[in-house]
């Protein structure tokens, strides 16, 4: 009998940790599916689309894992697409009661349904999205922590983000430059006026 599991996640970005577990989730079953939520709630850095590539380039030397995008419950994707497990990843105590808590919600909707919960490498256990984002933006070094397609896709976020900044600055000195070109104006007509009184 062929076990399908899932792995559902923001994965904004994909990291080496969650990379590790799930290649390590494709030895236990016949198929992993790597679940990229939508996640519109979080605001993701990366769109939908964007996460889904990087995940396909990074996992694309292991067989038995796909990548797909999805929106609405979790319960809902693995019933529809005949899967029997949702694996979460555990990477400190303090995942745990979240992880309990959804696991119990998840077999309340869908008892068919069973939850294994992984944990990555040591080396990986504090890597999080979130340091990467952070770090990554303010031109500190991932590429220890995410396959070479996030590290391109973090550096280009970066210059997209200092020529916003720039042209923002830019666009904030001009304005600048127009007031006080305003003001002087406006003190000269009011010096005339003085004046010619």
């Amino acid at each position: 009998m062929s076990v399908g599991a899932m792995y559902p996640g923001t994965f904004d970005p994909v990291t080496n940790g969650h990379l590790n577990l799930v290649r390590r989730a494709a030895k236990l079953f016949d198929l992993v599916v790597v679940a990229v939520a939508a996640s519109p709630n979080k605001t993701p850095m990366f769109t939908l689309e964007e996460r889904i590539y990087m995940a396909r380039v990074a996992l694309a030397d292991t067989p038995n894992i796909t990548v797909d995008g999805y929106t609405g419950l979790t319960v809902d994707y693995v019933r529809q697409h005949g899967l029997r497990v949702i694996i979460r990843g555990l990477r400190a105590v303090s995942d745990f009661e979240f992880e309990f808590q959804l696991a119990t919600m998840n077999r309340h909707l869908q008892p068919e349904v069973e939850s294994v919960f992984l944990t990555p490498a040591e080396e990986y256990t504090f890597v999080s999205s979130t340091f990467v984002r952070e770090i990554g933006i303010l031109g500190g070094d991932i590429a220890p922590f995410v396959p070479d397609v996030v590290a391109a896709a973090l550096a280009r976020k970066r210059a997209d983000e200092a020529i916003c900044a720039k042209e923002f600055s830019l666009r904030q000195s001009e304005e600048g430059l127009r007031q006080l070109t305003a003001r002087l104006i406006h003190a000269q007509a009011e010096e005339r006026r003085r004046i010619a009184r």
